[in-house]
């Protein structure tokens, strides 16, 4: 799988890719979030049974995205501004998220016009 050939986060909430086959998407920084591929969000398997390392609760800066980081050839590290950073998305789990998640172009006007108006 390539990688994007550009992330950028669109306003606070939306983060946009392209691909090189011509795929763009923008997403939810939240499903970014509630996709976080880490021990500590998914659990992990120890003795044949999966154990989660805390209950998934709303902690403020959760869904804010602080910085994407690469990771060799394969991934992005995501940073949050809730201190959050064990998460390695590979460059096949974010073009699958991005076509799950994708958000329709009536969704992408209405959130740009909420965020319009907070400023």
């Amino acid at each position: 799988m390539q990688q994007p050939i550009r992330i950028n986060r669109r306003n606070p909430v939306v983060l946009e890719a392209d691909w090189a086959d011509g795929f763009t998407s923008a997403i939810l920084l939240s499903d970014l979030r509630e996709a976080c591929p880490c021990a500590h969000c998914t659990g992990e398997e120890i003795l044949g049974q999966t154990v989660f390392a805390g209950i998934k609760t709303f902690a403020p800066g959760m869904n804010e995205l602080d910085a994407l980081t690469p990771v060799g050839n394969y991934a992005v590290q995501a940073r949050w501004k809730d201190g959050h950073d064990t998460g390695i998305y590979t460059w096949q789990m974010l073009r699958d998220l991005f076509e799950r998640k994708k958000l329709s172009a009536d969704t992408l006007l209405r959130i740009d016009a909420q965020m319009a108006s907070m400023n």
